[in-house]
């Protein structure tokens, strides 16, 4: 990372520095949170988890070559220089805010309800086409994992595409402090996190907390079919643009062709231009990403044939819609998360497959008081999509499998439906319910662990 001086670092948290002076003027090679990740001079922050309190750790780490640590307590006489602070958490973001400054880098912030992942996936693959692009990486896309992720910007870093995940009200608002978005995107306004958001209108509001702290100068790329985002004026003046499959939008995709498992193909509209692109990723949700990835491309100056590159060049991740070929099996691992709408859309994926399709869905978490009706009508859309067999895993999801059953029933389609309270019941049936060349979608909320139910059928011989 840049250079940061012990002395720099006190003064951007407010913290107390304890040490002597020669120490103070050091810098540090970078910022971690967890021990093992130790290097030499780094600033270890000494956060207090759910289950273990990094404090603990602080003098093993100086021993293993940290510059300096960052506390909440009093540590005494000891022959190391800290940093004493009122909250780690607190001092994290607001160091990391700091370095953010000292940036010359465009930032891309991007959020929505679903498909935030895939998005920065596509965007970033399509910006690689043309800069030096760091991105988020895996889940580290909340008040501890963005401040991390912003670390992790080097020098030679052009562009940094940050995921911005959350939870509830004024969460937004502390990340965009910290990553200071030159360009926002907001993918949707779902039924996501409605437990602490209340409503779409709930989630709108937090979503868009993003605009707080963003350049003045900068861009908002909105989805424009989506209804809370094409009615939404911002705020601080700066007119979104938008994309989405209506021709109206300066972003838009015309004959779009659906190739089922192998992804989709489509004329991709610009406000001067139009190209062919293939996406490789199935579901109608990546065309969409294809448009916001093309938008924000525009935005930074790049061609039509480097975002066109960009988008073919786009791959599945482990637990996102990642279609797995095994002897026995296709499986479409898209098990890191879920919500109603990525449900829906991930049963739509399965069902374009051409062989005996099954969804094992799991738990859906946070959904607040409508929780049974979201469930029930994942049922429904998938008895209505046509699937063959709906495995359901989990309290919440005997609501889903009462969906199918009432839908199969009125529409006279033959659908087999199983209900287990854990994976282990469903272990214990899966050989006598899954069938040679299935095709299964494997998806549920993360806390769920169905990351184990792809694992073993991966490597299940029959």
């Amino acid at each position: 990372m840049k250079h940061m001086s012990l002395h720099e670092i006190a003064a951007a948290c407010g913290g107390t520095y304890y040490g002597d002076k020669a120490s103070a003027l050091k810098e540090v090679s970078n910022v971690v949170i967890d021990s093992r990740k130790i290097e030499k001079d780094s600033l270890f922050v000494a956060i207090k988890g759910a289950r273990v309190d990094g404090h603990i750790f602080i003098p093993q780490v100086m021993e293993k070559g940290a510059l300096c640590s960052v506390s909440e307590q009093d540590l005494g006489d000891v022959s190391y220089p800290y940093i004493r602070v009122v909250s780690c958490e607190q001092a994290l973001k607001d160091i990391a805010e700091h370095y953010r400054r000292s940036l010359n880098i465009k930032v891309v912030g991007i959020s929505g309800s679903v498909g935030k992942t895939s998005t920065k996936e596509m965007i970033a693959s399509v910006l690689s086409q043309k800069y030096n692009v760091l991105k988020t990486e895996g889940n580290f896309n909340n008040e501890i994992g963005l401040p991390l992720t912003v670390f992790n910007i080097r020098e030679e870093h052009e562009v940094a595409v940050l995921e911005m995940g959350i939870s509830g009200f004024d969460e937004m608002t502390r990340l965009a402090k910290v990553a200071r978005p030159d360009v926002c995107v907001i993918t949707n306004i779902g039924a996501a996190h409605l437990e602490n958001l209340g409503s779409r209108d709930g989630i709108l509001k937090a979503k868009t907390e993003m605009f707080t702290y963003m350049n003045p100068k900068g861009t908002i790329i909105l989805n424009g079919d989506d209804d809370k985002l094409i009615s939404f004026t911002p705020e601080n003046g700066i007119a979104p643009t938008y994309f989405g499959l209506n021709a109206s939008h300066p972003f838009h995709a015309e004959n779009v062709v659906n190739q089922g498992l192998k992804g989709s193909a489509a004329d991709f509209v610009t406000p001067n231009s139009r190209f062919h692109a293939h996406v490789s990723i199935p579901g109608s949700h990546m065309v969409y990403n294809a448009l916001a990835g093309i938008a924000v491309g525009y935005t930074l100056d790049m061609t039509d044939e480097d975002i066109s590159r960009g988008i073919e060049a786009n791959v599945t991740i482990a637990g996102r819609s990642n279609i797995i070929e095994t002897d026995n099996y296709t499986i479409i691992d898209d098990c890191y998360n879920a919500n109603p709408a990525s449900m829906k859309a991930s049963i739509d994926v399965l069902a374009f497959a051409d062989t005996r399709t099954v969804a094992i869905l799991g738990d859906m978490f946070e959904l607040g008081k409508g929780s049974d009706r979201m469930h029930h009508e994942v049922g429904v859309h998938a008895a209505e999509a046509g699937i063959n067999a709906l495995i359901c895993i989990g309290d919440l999801t005997a609501a889903t499998g009462q969906g199918a059953k009432e839908t199969a029933e009125k529409n006279g389609t033959p659908m087999e439906i199983r209900h287990f309270q854990t994976k282990e019941d469903f272990f214990r049936e899966s050989d006598n319910i899954l069938k040679k060349n299935d095709t299964i979608l494997i998806k549920a909320s993360h806390a769920m662990g169905f990351a184990e139910i792809v694992d073993i059928l991966k490597n299940q011989q029959k």
